[in-house]
């Protein structure tokens, strides 16, 4: 893939997620690396307005060097690449469901939603939550890092998913399911629920 070709995934991209209500404002970002370059969505930009023009650009080590100031969670884009070289996207979006999960207490940590069916143990497999840290601080990216090596989607405490895949279009189908899960699990907060097994989820489960 060229790097006009990323770009104009990106924005494609960035549209449907804002669209589609799964980010709202300013927020959530996007990267796609291409070579050994990564392009990445600029600071303060929304994804309903940001242009392929305005995205910005970062080298192998993570420094700026082409476009806008980039996303001030760029960090947690490189650290989640490093730790995954068979995957090239990663999107971290405020989805309203998936934000809400991130802030309910006495969840397990190491795996925040069930296994409601089997399209989200496919998709998403196990759903780490990370520790909160202010947007923007960099000692989380070593925690997510090391979280990525083992998993390509984690829900950051009080603030929202971030997803890892191949290309940006199985990084959306999995922050799709993840958010239609937690808008299930939502729903049947308080009820007897019935999700698969251990086993049914295991023989599914994406990494």
């Amino acid at each position: 893939m060229n790097e006009t070709t990323a770009r104009q995934q990106i924005i494609e991209v960035a549209r449907s997620i804002f669209d589609r209500g799964l980010s709202h404002g300013r927020t959530g970002n996007i990267s796609l690396r291409v070579g050994d370059r990564l392009l990445v969505t600029p600071t303060g930009s929304s994804l309903g307005t940001v242009t392929a023009e305005q995205l910005s650009v970062l080298d192998a080590d993570g420094r700026h060097v082409e476009g806008q100031k980039p996303s001030k969670e760029a960090f947690l884009h490189t650290a989640v690449l490093r730790a995954r070289p068979q995957d090239s996207a990663v999107v971290h979006t405020h989805s309203f469901h998936a934000a809400a999960v991130s802030c309910l207490a006495d969840v397990d940590e190491e795996d925040v939603l069930p296994p409601l069916t089997a399209y989200y143990a496919m998709r998403v497999g196990h759903l780490p939550l990370l520790p909160y840290h202010a947007p923007g601080d960099d000692r989380l990216g070593p925690l997510a890092e090391e979280r990525a090596r083992t998993r390509h989607a984690m829900l950051l405490r009080n603030h929202g998913p971030v997803v890892a895949a191949k290309d940006l279009a199985s990084a959306m189908d999995v922050l799709e399911e993840l958010e239609e899960t937690a808008r299930l699990h939502l729903l049947l907060h308080g009820r007897a629920t019935s999700p698969l097994t251990p086993a049914q989820a295991d023989a599914l489960r994406a990494s």
